[in-house]
């Protein structure tokens, strides 16, 4: 499976997967040298050269990706590839409970009010006392520390996104 996902892959034209890279992280720099590195060899290579230019994004390119990214606890309502995968992403987050919506708003605004950004962390996973407890903590970062922090979780949401495009290629290539 993992060979289909790649080959399907490497054979898409720019265009059509470039939109769907743009799913995985909206960062156009980021974008153009996943596209240019093809053909991959493997879906080891392709991670490994996604996760190392995520990991050399500038400043500007992460607040541009983070843009496309809503509040945690904020589940985008769109029929889109970015928008499914953020509602999947954070299912661990329970919308109906009215505790948890409070103790995210309040987390969410004074994250923004410290950091000036939304707050984003890999979600997949996590439930929602998880992800209360790394906004609390990261609320101590020095704006440092935090755009390192940023930096990562943005590269961890991208390789998830970018299995989950190799996996639904190689399913669709059968």
């Amino acid at each position: 499976m993992d060979a289909a996902g790649v080959d399907a892959f490497n054979a898409a034209p720019d265009d059509e997967l470039a939109a769907q890279l743009q799913a995985c992280l909206a960062v156009p720099r980021w974008v153009g040298a996943v596209l240019a590195g093809r053909p991959y060899p493997d879906r080891t290579a392709l991670q490994e050269r996604a996760a190392s230019l995520a990991a050399d994004l500038g400043d500007d390119e992460v607040e541009a990706a983070l843009a496309r990214h809503p509040r945690i606890g904020e589940r985008p309502t769109g029929g889109g590839t970015e928008a499914r995968w953020s509602r999947a992403e954070q299912s661990g987050v329970d919308p109906a409970d009215d505790e948890v919506r409070a103790a995210l708003r309040d987390g969410n605004a004074a994250y923004e009010e410290r950091f000036g950004h939304v707050f984003l962390v890999r979600a997949a996973g996590r439930s929602s006392a998880d992800i209360l407890a790394l906004l609390h903590e990261r609320l101590r970062n020095d704006p440092g520390t935090e755009r390192l922090v940023v930096r990562d979780q943005l590269g961890q949401i991208a390789a998830l996104r970018l299995s989950a495009l190799l996996d639904r290629l190689a399913a669709e290539a059968r």
